[in-house]
C-alpha cells in the first residue's frame, strides 16, 4: 500500500546558479548542485531543461542528462553552464540521488524571472554571490 512507503524529503541538497567569475564570460553562468551534508550522496542523476514563452512563441530546450557517482560531504559540482539569453524562460533541474540506501528526487525550478542580482545571496560552499534553491 501507498501508506507503506517511506516519505523521506530532501533537505542538505541546492542548486545554484552563479555568475562566472571571468568577466569575459557575461553570457555564460554556472549552474552548481551542492551537497550539504556530511556525508557523501551516490548515483546523482540531474535532467535539466528549459520551456516558456518568449514574443508568444512556445521554446523548449533540449533536455539534458548529467550523472555523478558519488558527490563528497559539502562538496559543490558544476552541472551545465548556462546562457544568460535562458532567463527569460523556466529553467528545470530534476535531481535524483541514492543516499542511505534510499532514493531520493527533487524538482527546482527557476521560474522566468527568478535569476536575477535582485535574488543574489551568498551560496555556501563556494562564497560567491548567486542565487540558490534547497
Amino acid at each position: 500500500m501507498k501508506k507503506d512507503i517511506p516519505q523521506h524529503k530532501v533537505e542538505h541538497l541546492a542548486i545554484a546558479i552563479v555568475p562566472r567569475e571571468e568577466v569575459q564570460e557575461e553570457e555564460l553562468w554556472d549552474t552548481i548542485i551542492l551537497n550539504l551534508r556530511d556525508e557523501p550522496i551516490k548515483n546523482v542523476l540531474i535532467n535539466s531543461k528549459g520551456y516558456g514563452i518568449i514574443d508568444g512563441e512556445t521554446i523548449k530546450t533540449s533536455t539534458f542528462r548529467h550523472f555523478f557517482e558519488l558527490i563528497g560531504p559539502r562538496q559543490a559540482l558544476l552541472i551545465e553552464p548556462i546562457q544568460t539569453k535562458l532567463f527569460d524562460l523556466t529553467n528545470e533541474y530534476w535531481v535524483s540521488f541514492q543516499y542511505n540506501d534510499y532514493m531520493y528526487d527533487k524538482k527546482y525550478v527557476f521560474v522566468k524571472g527568478s535569476i536575477h542580482e535582485m535574488h543574489f545571496t551568498t551560496i555556501p560552499l563556494l562564497d560567491r554571490k548567486g542565487v540558490m534553491i534547497r
